[in-house]
């Protein structure tokens, strides 16, 4: 399984779409190692959740990004996991532990992000 965590420096990005980069990891059984770095291509509604399809990812993990977004990952075959922040080697690990599972976090309504619980 691969995960994709949007990332700004060492930290969990507080909107998907707008992110330096993706950490992603690749997760097998109790063992989860961190395998590249997508630099993120420009932002362009649509265009990010077949992007990280095409690099096998099956998980992302991000501080928010709006419903339309959630809908496209879904529809591509990834999983949503919102609502993290901190440090991306924790939200891996924490990913891992089963402390942090898709289905929850914030949606953000606005797209130019604008969500003080994200930022």
């Amino acid at each position: 399984m691969k995960v994709a965590i949007a990332r700004d420096g060492l930290q969990v990005s507080g909107h998907f779409g707008h992110c330096e980069a993706y950490a992603i990891y690749q997760k097998d059984g109790s063992v989860i190692g961190h395998v590249e770095d997508l630099k993120s291509p420009a932002h362009e509604p649509g265009k990010l959740p077949p992007f990280l399809a095409s690099h096998g990812v099956n998980v992302i993990i991000a501080g928010g990004m709006g419903q339309r977004a959630v809908d496209l990952f879904h529809e591509n075959g990834i999983d949503v996991i919102l609502g993290v922040s901190g440090a991306v080697d924790k939200a891996a690990q924490d990913f891992l532990f089963g402390r942090i599972q898709p289905g929850g976090g914030s949606i953000c309504s606005e797209h130019q992000h604008q969500c003080a619980e994200h930022e």
